[in-house]
């Protein structure tokens, strides 16, 4: 079956929730740095239910006092630093989903991210693009967000002595040279995961931090509340995770973080049987976008290329002469980071040009 079938007249927008759980972020129920599907899950689930699930940012220590509770506090102290490898973000999961199997896709609807708390770090990192025009220092800036309005701004801002190797530092901010920053700017907040993604089959643990065809750190800020996420289930169970929690950030991703925040995610798994695709895959109430990765910004432009015509091609019924066509005319191609070794390129598509307006079917 297609996943957009323009002649159907029987699609479905809803599935009916199942059993509503509650996951919490604490030492026993997250692992921090790496997927892996030698993870014993913590929650086992059927399509169609429902997760409340708690997103931790590895930034936290960057201001304890406003971003640690009880919990975090745990998190950062009691899991063994030498065990977070060989990535950085603490990762809530996995969730085993009943009879997901290897070539089918996990549709993961993200309904609502609210902060944690009401701040957010953002760091000047040794692996961001600009890095060394900066003399090599690294920065925080601390922000503070308007849950009312969902904007932020910046609170202040202070230079780290070293640099960030060991994920979850706590540079202990109280006691730190805090200077004022960007004053008068306010900035849209819009919360939404960095990384999430099913385990990779492997025998070896992966890292968080470059995206790949399982998800990982994609660092898309459209996967927030109203998308849909479309992942290839590569091991039994599928073993899905969410992490790296953001509050705001903008296309590059370039000082090497986001705004850092703590998120409470509602989300609902539902097993799709029915189609197949290349790679991560996510559907905003308005566009199609397709990912694509690569060591360099030219490799992941022809990926998310390739797999733009895919979607175009095999779900639209396009020739691949039209599709290329209509990517050039009609597709929008962005980068969306450039600091997690792999490189991001995204490319979205209006869905409301197609017949159907891209609907996508509910499985039966």
């Amino acid at each position: 079956m297609a996943l957009i079938n323009p002649k159907s007249d029987t699609v479905r927008t809803m599935t009916m929730p199942g059993a509503l759980h509650h996951l919490k972020a604490t030492p026993e129920t997250v692992h921090w740095g790496y997927f892996s599907p030698e993870i014993k899950p913590v929650l086992r689930v059927k399509s169609g239910d429902l997760i409340h699930g708690e997103a931790i940012t590895h930034h936290a220590g960057d201001d304890p006092e406003l971003m640690f509770d009880e919990n975090i506090q745990r998190i950062f102290t009691e899991i063994d630093p030498s065990t977070r490898a060989p990535g950085c973000h603490i990762m809530t999961g996995p969730i085993y989903i009943e009879d997901a199997e290897p070539g089918d896709m996990l549709e993961v609807r993200y309904f609502e991210m609210k902060p944690r708390h009401n701040y957010g770090s953002n760091l000047q990192a040794n692996w961001g693009h600009l890095y060394k025009e900066f003399d090599e220092t690294e920065r925080v800036t601390i922000y503070k967000l308007d849950p009312n309005a969902m904007t932020a701004s910046a609170l202040y801002a202070y230079d780290v002595e070293g640099v960030y190797t060991t994920p979850g530092r706590i540079t202990h901010c109280p006691a730190c040279d805090r200077s004022k920053a960007l004053p008068g700017i306010t900035i849209p907040a819009r919360p939404h995961l960095g990384t999430a993604g099913v385990a990779p089959a492997v025998d070896a643990p992966v890292s968080t931090i470059p995206p790949g065809l399982h998800g990982g750190n994609i660092d898309n800020w459209r996967i927030g509340a109203g998308a849909k996420m479309y992942y290839p289930v590569q091991v039994k169970g599928g073993l899905f995770s969410i992490g790296d929690p953001h509050v705001s950030q903008g296309d590059g991703e370039i000082s090497g973080t986001a705004i850092e925040s703590s998120l409470d995610v509602l989300f609902q798994i539902i097993l799709r049987k029915d189609f197949a695709f290349p790679s991560p895959l996510l559907e905003t109430p308005d566009y199609w976008i397709v990912h694509g990765f690569g060591e360099d910004l030219d490799v992941a432009m022809k990926s998310a290329s390739l797999d733009m015509m895919h979607l175009l091609t095999e779900h639209q019924g396009l020739s691949r002469h039209d599709a290329y066509s209509l990517m050039s005319v009609a597709s929008d191609f962005g980068v969306t980071q450039v600091v997690d070794g792999t490189q991001g390129i995204h490319c979205k598509i209006e869905r409301r040009i197609f017949p159907d307006k891209g609907t996508v079917q509910d499985p039966e």
